[in-house]
């Protein structure tokens, strides 16, 4: 099979393309670390996914532009904080151009030395690997050093369609566990997703 030359695809419009990619339901983390004068920082994100089990691999995908990234890159290590669907308002302040997001924000460092927002769902502490080019992105690659979830039974902040949505009330007990399951999500093959 061989790959089309970009001459030959025909052009994309930006606005057809962000709402079809609307389709697909997100969660929604925040991105932080500290900068080098140890001031917090951070960003909303959506583009985070799973890598890789064997190394515990994650990846995220930032502006080429963004301080929050340039202040990641330089540090090193970041926390990726799965928000929480009564997060909304964080999801806003740091999805915003605001100087300071981490103020009237619950925080606390980690013993990894950065910054973990409290009522997170999830905290998912890593190193960053590897940076790939991705168009007006960059791909990053983090290797997971330490992760924790909450104790509660919240459910996500989800983001599609260009608004925030939730899972349905009636939705919200986990389908039972299946040894099928298990098996795919353990096996590694050429074709699984994790």
């Amino acid at each position: 099979m061989s790959a089309v030359a970009p001459d030959e695809v025909p052009g994309i419009d930006p606005r057809a393309f962000r709402t079809v990619l609307g389709q697909f339901c997100t969660g929604i983390t925040v991105i932080t670390t500290f900068d080098e004068s140890k001031a917090p920082v951070g960003f909303a994100c959506q583009s985070f996914a799973a890598l890789s089990l064997d190394p515990p691999l994650i990846l995220f995908c930032p502006t080429k532009t963004s301080r929050s990234w340039a202040a990641i890159e330089q540090a090193g290590r970041f926390c990726v904080n799965v928000l929480a669907e009564e997060q909304q308002a964080v999801c806003a302040r740091f999805g915003s151009r605001e100087p300071d997001k981490f103020a009237g924000t619950s925080w606390h460092t980690s013993e990894l030395d950065v910054p973990v927002l409290d009522d997170s769902l999830a905290t998912i502490q890593c190193t960053v690997d590897s940076v790939v080019d991705g168009g007006d992105h960059y791909i990053v690659i983090g290797r997971v050093q330490a992760l924790s979830e909450s104790t509660d039974s919240g459910r996500p902040l989800l983001f599609y369609r260009g608004q925030y949505t939730a899972i349905e009330p009636e939705k919200t007990t986990p389908a039972p566990w299946r040894a099928d399951l298990e098996h795919f999500l353990t096996t590694t093959t050429l074709d699984t997703w994790l």
